[in-house]
């Protein structure tokens, strides 16, 4: 049983940065895939970003140019750097872990999650 958690979240202003963090406990980020999700009041799911376990990553178009994902192996850490955020990236981030990936951009697909955290840009 993988668990994840996630650290990170805060309220921002408009134009600044954070980085969200996330280790799967019971598991290695070596050999699963990684993903973060983002969900806004009132709205789906959507994927973000992901880094497969040989480091690959991919990045959802709409948050291209401003949010990359990176992994520490050594750490057990898979890390959301954001920055330029907007008050639209307003959202309930999650970190989802599944060691067989068929379509990433599928909620469905991940069977571990973390509990989120928010993450509020306002002025």
């Amino acid at each position: 049983q993988v668990q994840l958690v996630e650290t990170g979240g805060g309220l921002v202003q408009p134009g600044g940065s954070l980085r969200l963090s996330c280790k799967p406990f019971g598991g290695s980020t070596s050999r699963v895939a990684m993903a973060w999700f983002r969900q806004a009041p009132g709205k789906e799911r959507e994927f973000a970003a992901i880094r497969w376990g040989s480091g690959i990553t991919h990045i959802e178009d709409s948050v291209r140019g401003r949010f990359t994902i990176a992994g520490d192996d050594a750490r057990n850490t898979v890390y959301l750097q954001m920055n330029s955020l907007k008050p639209e990236d307003t959202a309930v981030y999650y970190c989802a872990a599944s060691d067989r990936v068929i379509n990433y951009a599928y909620p469905q697909t991940y069977n571990y999650w973390g509990q989120g955290t928010q993450v509020t840009v306002s002025s």
